[in-house]
């Protein structure tokens, strides 16, 4: 039955492709071509009679519930323009020399990504204060809209993420899967607050990296990014003004990942603590009404909707894909592979590089994750290294065009004289340096894992 696997596939791209809702495609298509199977005798109808056990599995799952709770917290912050504040202050506080003002927006993005985790909220937001401000500066468009592009892709590696949180699930899953394969029935686990420790080092590099490529243009060709002038420098707010600014979502950062961290609450429980936390923030800055509540909260269900939409349409996907042999099938291309795991790592890799050309990171994690993970994980590839590699791969997914989530929402947010060529070839230089990161990540799996490893030590005593 493998060219009616392979069709299925096929079929599923191509759908997707046509702009047809995802989850749909992947619940519509499947059981279209289970019926088929069943029909010619290639697939065992009573495999779907485990679907509604998956589909309570997956309304069931506490760790999910963090999904909700997480998107609530960032929308909060985005009504309550923390951005706003921050850009502000670190502006006045690095602004005085080249390249100042980018690396002030890349801080704040960096605080944004650890205190919203949503990729979309903070590009938008970016893209409206930081970039025209950028563009006034003199500041190349291409470098501008680029590094806005990107700094905004960095609640997608930095924790809490929900991406992190997706991940975490399915690579739990697939870890259990793997170890049960090998015949070990009381298997270990993997929690979210591992993967969200393993991320902490990895997204740091890569905050550091951006950092370094706005100062390293500020040395070679200081035209590109230019300062602050005496005038604008003199209008600089008091260093006290600054900590305020940067005092509320640092400490909602400590409440959220410090909890999750130093095993006082769950992901799940750090949400809520931070959902709550954004909560009392915005009204504490007086920028909270009853109107923008219910937005919030619609906001916040719209997102969530789809998320689990799609995740039940995978659901129904992976339990076809099995039942033609598809995982089978796996297997077999990927442990037969000359150079044993690694080459295997390297291979899934790059196809979920290429994959974030076209798909979604939610399409790629609820699609491909359950189909190469197990193998990979039975092949003794750690769970937390291939769990942060996926996350860092997926990254690109947003810069990479022509169907990069990010320069859709920096064309919407950006001003009318910025090109679409030039927002698509600002990113190039920072898909160089997710990669980079990414291969020094491959190279020096203990980047991942130190952390971790140091606090599961210090836990177990």
């Amino acid at each position: 039955m493998e060219w009616l696997l392979l069709l299925m596939v096929l079929t599923v791209f191509a759908a997707l492709m046509s702009g047809f809702p995802v989850a749909f495609v992947l619940a519509g298509v499947s059981l279209l071509f289970a019926g088929l199977g069943t029909l010619i005798g290639g697939f065992d109808s009573g495999l779907l009679s485990a679907m509604p056990n998956r589909l309570f599995g997956i309304m069931l799952n506490q760790t999910l519930v963090a999904v909700p709770l997480f998107v609530l917290m960032g929308v909060l912050l985005e009504k309550a323009r923390v951005a706003d504040d921050l850009l502000e202050n670190m502006t006045a506080l690095f602004g005085r020399r080249p390249g100042g003002l980018g690396l002030s927006m890349i801080l704040v993005g960096a605080i944004l990504a650890a205190s919203t985790g949503i990729v979309g909220a903070t590009v938008v937001t970016l893209g409206l204060i930081a970039l025209p401000v950028m563009l006034r500066r003199g500041y190349d468009p291409r470098l501008a809209s680029g590094s806005v592009a990107a700094a905004g892709t960095l609640g997608q590696i930095i924790p809490p993420s929900i991406i992190l949180v997706l991940l975490g699930d399915q690579i739990s899953n697939a870890y259990t899967q793997a170890q049960l394969d090998q015949g070990i029935f009381s298997p270990e686990t993997v929690a979210v607050g591992d993967l969200f420790s393993g991320a902490l080092i990895p997204g740091l590099i890569l905050v550091a990296a951006y950092a370094a490529y706005i100062l390293f243009v500020a040395w070679r060709q200081p035209e590109r990014v230019p300062g602050l002038s005496e005038a604008e420098l003199a209008e600089r707010p008091p260093i006290g003004r600054l900590l305020l600014a940067l005092a509320p979502p640092v400490l909602l950062i400590v409440l959220v990942l410090g909890s999750i961290m130093g095993g006082i609450a769950t992901p799940t429980e750090a949400a809520a603590v931070g959902a709550m936390g954004a909560l009392v923030l915005a009204l504490a800055k007086r920028r909270l009404s009853l109107g923008i509540l219910q937005d919030s909260l619609t906001s916040t269900l719209r997102v969530t909707a789809m998320v689990f939409m799609i995740f039940i349409g995978a659901s129904i996907f992976s339990l076809v894909f099995r039942g033609f042999g598809g995982d089978e099938l796996v297997h077999d291309l990927l442990s037969g592979l000359p150079g044993g795991a690694l080459t295997a790592l390297l291979i899934v890799m790059v196809i979920v590089f290429l994959l974030g050309f076209m798909l979604d990171f939610i399409e790629i994690t609820f699609v491909v994750v359950p189909i190469v993970a197990p193998v990979l994980l039975m092949m003794g590839i750690d769970p937390i290294w291939l769990g942060i590699l996926l996350a860092m791969n997926l990254q690109t997914s947003f810069l990479t065009p022509p169907f990069g989530f990010s320069l859709f929402y920096l064309r919407g947010a950006a001003p009318a004289s910025i090109e679409t060529a030039q927002i698509y070839r600002g990113v190039l230089p920072f898909i160089a340096i997710q990669v980079g990161v990414l291969a020094l990540l491959i190279v020096f799996p203990d980047l991942v894992t130190a952390l971790p490893e140091a606090l599961d030590v210090r836990s177990s005593r």
